[in-house]
């Protein structure tokens, strides 16, 4: 029987770690279904999702821990079983001037709405004008039936007057 993990990576960024982890996958029978890799603070930072043979977990925990061997911490974790999550599905884009706490105040808003946050992209750049940094977010959320998205714009534009926030309806997954 066929079961899904997720495979967590850190280390040393180099050439080749994503080839190592695709190795490993695929030599224990592992199908890549997605991921998340990324440069992060000057490390190899990421998650990817496989589907196995239940019993070849043991073959790719191996061929995980020769990675590390080669500098990368791989952590295998099985993955939800069910997924009951419901909502509307959307992306929001969120754009203000930087300062201390803004994730923790738009993730703040957020949860009180009861809204999940499936995907968070955050980076800070700077302003193309004024050189001012700039905050900048993308989130796919999945929004609860009883709540509008202009309530959860209007939440989010009251953490402050220079917070923009705009929306697109995703397409419900199928």
């Amino acid at each position: 029987m066929d079961q899904t993990v997720i495979l967590t990576v850190v280390g040393s960024d180099r050439s080749g770690l994503t080839q190592a982890i695709a190795d490993a996958v695929y030599g224990a029978g592992g199908n890549w279904l997605e991921s998340h890799l990324t440069r992060l603070g000057g490390k190899y930072v990421g998650s990817v999702l496989v589907e196995l043979p239940e019993e070849r977990l043991e073959e790719l925990e191996q061929a995980a821990r020769s990675i590390d061997a080669i500098g990368l911490k791989v952590d295998i974790i099985l993955s939800a079983k069910v997924d009951e999550r419901s909502g509307e599905p959307l992306t929001i884009e969120i754009v203000g001037q930087d300062r201390p706490g803004i994730v923790r105040e738009v993730t703040t808003v957020l949860a009180r709405l009861d809204v999940n946050i499936e995907d968070f992209f955050t980076a800070v750049e700077g302003g193309a004008w004024s050189g001012v940094p700039l905050f900048r977010a993308r989130a796919k959320i999945l929004v609860p039936a009883t709540l509008s998205t202009d309530e959860v714009r209007q939440a989010l534009e009251d953490i402050s007057g220079e917070v923009m926030v705009d929306f697109d309806v995703e397409p419900a997954p199928s």
